[in-house]
């Protein structure tokens, strides 16, 4: 099992570290907190507001993307509201009354249409019984009576339908419409707002991967923050000094050239970042070391530089 290089590069710095008898020190890195942002659609870079290194504060800008797609939808997403919250205004409203006449006047038509069929029938059937007539004109009539009266139910049921207006649960539907097509306003409008990318919090620019111009994928790196007043350290806990090493713990932090830095464990990891295949006990158990993170004491850490190597010793 292969080591990634910055791992072989701990465990040699334990190494030496253990030659020189001080055993009671960890070994690491100075870290910020990494605040990743993405792009969130893929569209072109109009504007870079920030340089890599410049110093932020929470809410400024840093770029823009181009946002006249989105507002094209934005615009399209509150016309389609506008028109569901018509249809719901006239289902709410009911039938005009000019299409109640219209239906009264349909269904008073089918009924003379079926009073007349029905007399017809009737004239027919005395000259059926005397053979004036062959049964299949007596048979067309009668259907054509049915008809009538098909057409006069149907009509009688529309009218009655507009009378009684509409159906609650066609204004329900209306109104779930209408809902639907404002919370689509609302995330479109969302959107819109994400393509002008701003700091989340106070903090340092560490990466811009993009220049202007450039059209990232939705969901691309777009910057990354270093955050925090002050750096933590992020050290390897080797096997030794693992159960006297918990949360809370006191330490001290050394970085060349400055004086040491109090502060307290934060965080530290239950299983070790490097097992050896082969063994875990006697010599070999010795190159176990667990990930923990301590936090320094922000007015003498401040303005530290990320990557320093530090070594951390523990007051415990």
């Amino acid at each position: 099992m292969k080591m990634p290089v910055r791992l072989m590069c701990v465990a040699t710095a334990l190494l030496a570290a253990a030659c020189s008898h001080d055993d009671n020190a960890a070994l690491g890195t100075l870290e910020y907190d990494r605040v990743t942002l993405p792009a969130p659609l893929s569209e072109p870079i109009v504007a870079i507001d920030v340089r890599e290194g410049q110093h932020v504060t929470a809410g400024q800008v840093l770029l823009r993307f181009d946002a006249t797609r989105s507002r094209a939808q934005v615009e399209a997403s509150i016309a389609d509201t506008e028109r569901q919250r018509a249809a719901l205004s006239e289902l709410q409203t009911g039938p005009r009354r000019e299409q109640i006449e219209q239906a009264r006047s349909r269904l008073s038509a089918g009924e003379a249409t079926v009073r007349d069929t029905t007399a017809y029938v009737a004239r027919l059937g005395p000259l059926l019984r005397r053979h004036f007539i062959t049964p299949a004109d007596y048979d067309q009539a009668v259907a054509a009576r049915d008809a009538a009266t098909g057409e006069a139910n149907a009509a009688r049921a529309a009218l009655d339908e507009l009378e009684h207006g509409t159906r609650i649960e066609r204004i329900a539907q209306g109104q779930a419409a209408v809902a639907a097509a404002s919370a689509q306003v609302k995330g479109q409008r969302v959107t819109l707002q994400r393509l002008e990318v701003t700091a989340p919090r106070a903090g340092i620019v560490d990466s811009l991967p993009f220049k202007l111009g450039d059209q990232p994928a939705a969901g691309a790196t777009a910057a990354v923050l270093l955050t925090g007043d002050a750096p933590y350290a992020r050290i390897y806990v080797p096997a030794h000094l693992r159960n006297a090493v918990h949360v809370g713990s006191r330490a001290t932090a050394h970085v060349e050239g400055k004086p040491p830095i109090p502060g307290h464990v934060r965080m530290i990891r239950n299983e070790p970042v490097f097992t050896p295949y082969y063994a875990l006990i006697g010599d070999d158990a010795s190159r176990l070391s667990w990930l923990a993170e301590i936090t320094l004491d922000a007015k003498p850490a401040q303005g530290l530089a990320a990557g320093l190597p530090v070594r951390v010793t523990f007051d415990d």
